[in-house]
């Protein structure tokens, strides 16, 4: 029978981790598959590692990961994938926004050949208006800008084969975006749709200020195209100040030398020092990026891990 370890970031919530356990036995009681849980405890000030570790003791088909700080989602997720051993891993937050019950689904898409099954939200209930309607810019912008088509209204929740996460898993980049990454490997790929429902407890983690560096990540990580918006808007400026000034000396020539106004000097002088400070401001972000890979930091340390046990129903 094929085995699937399910990695499960958690930031935080000692309330929702009980509720999951219950939730994915009952999802997975009837699946054809040997499953086991690895938790990842991404540095939690609660006690969300010791919800963990009493899930361990009663059902030793879950396990935990606790990470010696907090990370950030991306690299618990990428360490839950480092210490994955199984025919194929699924990737679900913990908070129940994502259903476990479309884990059989996604095992029958991998079991007719599809080495990556992503579920979609067709409906995103208990979120805000701004909160959709940012989201929505987002993957509109990204998606202009990038080579890699990386899917709409698309988590991390998926279902991946072995040779699709051990694929992630070969590009260790400091600045990690995981629905990218998950776009960039390839592979035969196949979308299901679920309506994503609200928190089963708890408070989201992410805030608008996380949600911009997120964003920021994402566009800095799979295009350079800001650069060369930067490079458009100086040739724009320049070639619009060439003009200004044969314009400026062919009046002189014909009507004399009227002293412009000290308004419109300054409204240039604005103009064109806001448009030096964005172009710097968009090299500084992508020659941030580049110093924190040069530097070769490990993406994340770990503090303990407790394996669940061989795969067994």
């Amino acid at each position: 029978m094929p085995s699937i370890d399910i990695i499960v970031p958690v930031f935080n919530e000692q309330t929702v981790v009980p509720l999951f356990q219950e939730r994915i036995k009952t999802a997975m009681q009837d699946c054809d598959v040997q499953w086991r849980v690895i938790f990842v405890d991404d540095g939690s000030s609660d006690d969300s590692l010791k919800a963990m570790k009493r899930i361990h003791d009663e059902d030793n088909r879950f396990g935990y990961l606790s990470l010696s700080r907090n990370f950030g989602k991306e690299y618990a997720v990428t360490a839950g994938l480092d210490h994955t051993s199984a025919d194929a891993a699924v990737v679900i937050d913990v908070d129940l926004q994502d259903p476990p019950e479309l884990i059989p689904d996604m095992v029958k898409q991998w079991h007719a050949g599809y080495d990556v099954v992503y579920a979609t939200r067709k409906a995103r209930h208990g979120e805000s208006i701004a909160k959709k309607a940012t989201a929505s810019l987002f993957y509109r912008t990204i998606n202009s800008m990038s080579k890699i088509e990386i899917p709409k209204d698309t988590g991390d929740f998926r279902l991946m084969s072995r040779r699709a996460y051990q694929a992630v898993n070969k590009l260790r980049e400091r600045n990690r975006f995981m629905k990218g990454l998950f776009a960039w490997v390839g592979y035969k790929q196949k979308q299901i749709y679920f309506e994503r429902e609200p928190r089963a407890a708890g408070e989201t983690k992410w805030n608008y200020s996380k949600l911009w560096r997120f964003a920021l990540d994402g566009i800095t990580s799979f295009s350079y195209l800001p650069l060369r918006f930067a490079t458009w808007i100086g040739m724009f400026v320049a070639i619009f100040a060439f003009f200004y000034g044969a314009t400026i000396i062919a009046r002189t020539i014909i009507f004399g030398n009227d002293v412009p106004g000290y308004p419109s000097l300054m409204v240039v002088i604005l103009f064109l020092g806001g448009i030096q400070l964005t172009a710097l401001g968009i090299i500084g972000e992508y020659l941030g990026r580049m110093f924190n890979e040069s530097k070769q930091r490990p993406l994340y340390l770990v503090d303990k891990f407790q394996p669940p046990e061989t795969h067994t129903q």
